[in-house]
């Protein structure tokens, strides 16, 4: 995250935030350590403008060179989320998508410390340890694979996040460990130019949506060459998922 004027989060993500989620007005909810930056900026700026920049890094899960599939930047405003029912609200919004354990005692009293430990939610000298803030977004843009472009603050608003985003990353863990053959087999769906892109390496599972797979395959120049297979239409779950890659793999041996 960047704000003007403000020393810069650190590279490990200390400061950055342990959740995130988009509510449904749009706005970016981010729960964050109540000594970041980012926080102390947010509480101090009262009635004043904090522009921001959130920067997010795509990353595949599956170990390959050159993992990072996208990126993309959220501008806007930044101001704590008040205390009440809205903070209620934004918390038990983030810990339904992102689960976090006892993070979230955010407007609730101290409680007892555990073993000689801070009590729940505060910081050693009990303080909060935990400060949740909105993002009204003002603009945003991804740069990834097809290219940049812009997103329009209604058209993120209304965005609804992909039905696999949630086993992405497993679902493609499991394809490399348990199905590479059948991952690399799909090379025969590129017809002439497999011979030319499906010569060296590992075929690697690189991305999946509702919409398909992404394959990384290695020419004889050792050059990485990504491939997309689409399913014969958008799956919904899982179970529609694992017809969906029968299909692809049948029509790779067929």
């Amino acid at each position: 995250m960047t704000i003007p004027g403000i020393e810069a989060l650190d590279d490990l993500g200390v400061d950055g935030p342990a959740a995130r989620t988009v509510a449904p007005d749009g706005d970016v909810l981010l729960l964050m350590p109540s000594a970041s930056p980012a926080a102390r900026a947010a509480a101090h700026a009262q009635d004043d403008e904090l522009t921001c920049v959130m920067e997010i890094t795509d990353v595949a899960p599956v170990a390959m060179p050159h993992r990072i599939r996208g990126r993309a930047w959220v501008a806007g405003w930044l101001t704590p989320v008040p205390c009440g029912e809205r903070t209620r609200t934004a918390a038990a919004l983030l810990a339904e998508r992102h689960p976090v354990g006892e993070l979230l005692g955010l407007d609730q009293a101290p409680r007892p410390p555990r073993r000689g430990g801070p009590a729940t939610g505060v910081g050693p000298a009990g303080r909060a340890a935990w400060a949740l803030l909105r993002l009204e977004v003002g603009e945003a843009c991804v740069d990834d694979l097809w290219g940049a472009d812009g997103v329009e603050p209604d058209d993120f608003a209304s965005a609804d996040p992909d039905p696999l985003v949630r086993h992405e990353a497993d679902l493609l863990q499991h394809l490399h460990a348990a199905h590479s053959e059948q991952v690399r087999g799909l090379c025969a769906l590129l017809g002439d130019r497999s011979g030319l892109v499906c010569t060296r390496g590992p075929a690697t599972p690189v991305a999946l949506d509702r919409f398909g797979l992404r394959v990384r395959f290695t020419d004889e120049a050792d050059r990485p060459f990504d491939a997309r297979f689409d399913f014969p239409e958008p799956v919904r779950n899982v179970s529609e998922l694992r017809y969906a890659m029968h299909s692809l793999f049948d029509a790779a041996t067929g």
